[in-house]
């Protein structure tokens, strides 16, 4: 790997030397031959240092090698340790996994040997594969227990029926470097391996509370990903593993537009996966509903509203600027492609993608828009991650906004692989201004009914309300492409709801 690294700029602080001066010959000849990229990035990022203080051996081996496969080696170690190892050595395992899965992947992504596509990719897959390793202990620990039907040395998690689904970044396989990971536990009564049924609730919801500890909770190796488990249906009043019978009859009845958006990229990432293909197929009618209806368009407009408002979003500017939360920013790009896939999914199964930029290359595609937005949008989104990723490896920090110094943004644009201080440069400016503009231009903003355009005497809207009942007018369906002339008039003239609980990630 370490001949197809591309330097950084140098910067004018301390020798690499310095830097790790206890390496022993063979690290720092594999350090030495990658001292261009090295010597940047450890200067600039402490814990990217740190970590290759305590993983020189590993590094220096990764660095005469190939970064895929000291990346499937690293999958490996993690799904052996879930099969066989107890308690401790699983959570060890798990925490220099994550260590060396994120100096590895800033090494590759900074050096241009792995996009920050792939790098996003990689955390992710680790974030599967710990969750699985976790969930294999902690059902091998049941089974020990007596509380499992089946031998204790068999990959359990796989045939539990219990599985865990990855929702957001992390079911888009998106997740950066000090990303959260949001994570649903869902059971099939149908398929339990517990010696005594009735006790799934509480036996798996213990086990998931366990696995949350293994994950998050704070070490000498630190931690592996902060996991959230409040996506989950009612989460103030549910346990924290429903049945999957609970949990559609709560989509059914109670679930939110909101919701909808969330699962979007949901994905069964740990435990049986069998299961969570049945749960998504049986919840897809739920996400993807075939026609379009007022509740819907209204609660869009109402989630976009309240992303500006709360943010607080402001003028567009570099330094200090929120490159996920800002005017511009990622998730302008995130809430434009996933309400476009609410909207037209529902009827064309090739809109239903996970990941954000494969997203905007389907809704091109079907001519939802057009390829040059579907491109612009690509090309920022990827920008602006790799900005995010920068950002966030300096020392494992969640966060999104740009240092509000000239010196600060020089060491992000060092980072990116440019001299140039686009700190203050024009056109990254106007790249986000750029965004800002083309995100809402698909949904026109919520008018006051007593200047709206359109009303209740409107030709569409009279037409409209004599094919339905107004009782029923937030469920009416609408010919999203054929009606879009005079949609917008009868969405103008709808009253706005209450604004729903904010999901999109």
């Amino acid at each position: 790997m370490s001949t197809s690294l591309s330097p950084l700029p140098s910067t004018p602080h301390s020798s690499f030397d310095a830097l790790l001066p206890e390496l022993g010959p063979a690290e720092a000849t594999a350090f030495g031959k990658a001292e261009g990229l090295l010597g940047p990035l450890l200067q600039s990022a402490p814990y990217l240092l740190n970590l290759a203080k305590t993983h020189a051996a590993w590094l220096a081996e990764a660095l005469e090698g190939s970064a895929d496969q000291a990346f499937t080696d690293l999958l490996a170690e993690v799904e052996k340790v879930g099969l066989n190892g107890d308690e401790l050595a699983v959570s060890l395992a798990l925490r220099r996994a994550k260590g060396r899965t994120a100096l590895l992947a800033a090494v590759a992504e900074t050096g241009g040997v792995w996009t920050t596509a792939r790098a996003t990719e990689a955390l992710s897959d680790l974030a599967d594969a710990a969750l699985e390793a976790a969930l294999n202990l902690l059902m091998r620990q049941a089974a020990e227990k007596g509380q499992l039907a089946i031998p204790s040395d068999q990959a359990i998690a796989a045939n539990s029926g219990l599985a865990l689904f990855a929702l957001g970044k992390h079911g888009g396989r998106e997740l950066n470097y000090s990303s959260d990971i949001d994570i649903v536990a869902f059971f099939d009564p149908q398929k339990l391996v517990l010696k005594e049924p009735s006790e799934a609730t509480k036996i798996y919801s213990r086990i998931v509370q366990k696995l949350v500890g293994l994950m998050q909770d704070q070490q000498a190796g630190g931690y592996v990903f902060r996991t959230d488990l409040r996506l989950r249906p009612d989460p103030g009043s549910t346990p924290v593993a429903l049945s999957v019978d609970a949990a559609l009859a709560y989509y059914e009845v109670r679930g939110q537009n909101w919701e909808r958006a969330a699962w979007i990229k949901a994905r069964p990432c740990a435990g049986d996966k069998a299961v969570g293909e049945a749960f998504l197929k049986e919840l897809a009618p739920y996400v993807w509903r075939k026609h379009l209806d007022f509740a819907t368009i209204a609660d869009i407009q109402a989630m976009k509203r309240q992303i500006n408002v709360s943010k607080k979003v402001g003028d567009i500017r570099v330094e200090g600027h929120n490159v996920k939360l800002g005017r511009g920013g990622i998730r302008e790009i995130e809430f434009f492609t996933q309400t476009q896939q609410l909207i037209a999914g529902g009827r064309d199964k090739a809109l239903r993608v996970r990941p954000t930029t494969q997203a905007l290359a389907a809704l091109a595609a079907a001519n939802w828009i057009a390829p040059k937005t579907a491109e612009e949008l690509t090309e920022t989104y990827w920008f602006l991650r790799a900005v995010e990723n920068r950002l966030q490896m300096l020392r494992d920090e969640q966060t999104h906004i740009m240092p509000d110094t000239a010196e600060g943004v020089a060491v992000i644009a060092r980072l990116m692989g440019s001299l140039i201080r686009f700190g203050s440069s024009s056109a990254t400016v106007r790249r986000l201004n750029l965004l800002h503009a083309i995100t809402p231009s698909f949904l026109p903003k919520a008018t006051p009914l007593d200047r709206a355009k359109a009303t209740w005497s409107s030709p569409a809207a009279t037409m409209t309300r004599e094919r339905s009942k107004p009782s029923q007018a937030s469920a009416l369906p609408i010919r999203t492409r054929r009606s879009r002339p005079f949609a917008n008039g009868i969405m103008a003239a709808m009253p706005r709801p209450e604004l729903p609980q904010l999901a999109l990630t």
